[in-house]
């Protein structure tokens, strides 16, 4: 696993996501409490960041039409997204968030 240091954990907000790009990748961070997700910055059912939706309840909302995508997993919990989005290994090392871009955890290939 080759993991990238991609931010600081104090620019991660509570309620949005945080874009970044790792290589070829869009990914969005996103925090849920102490807990810290990276996923696919695009959502499965229309090509829109999810990074410009709000975060909530360890969930990321689709701005567009509604979407929302578990954090932990990377499926839709609503419609009309029914696809699920890739989601990375994160490590927090102190202050320093890094994402595995190399593997997925729920084994979705990145779009």
């Amino acid at each position: 696993m080759a993991y990238e240091r991609v931010c600081s954990l104090d620019e991660v907000n509570d309620d949005q996501g945080l874009a970044v790009t790792v290589g070829d990748h869009e990914i969005v961070i996103a925090r849920n409490g102490d807990e810290v997700f990276a996923l696919q910055n695009e959502c499965s059912h229309a090509a829109v960041a999810l990074s410009e939706g709000e975060v909530a309840d360890c969930q990321i909302e689709c701005w567009l039409h509604g979407s929302m995508f578990d954090l932990r997993t990377g499926k839709p919990t609503n419609l009309p997204a029914t696809e699920p989005v890739a989601t990375f290994p994160i490590e927090v090392r102190g202050t320093d968030v890094y994402v595995d871009t190399d593997t997925t955890l729920n084994g979705v290939t990145p779009a």
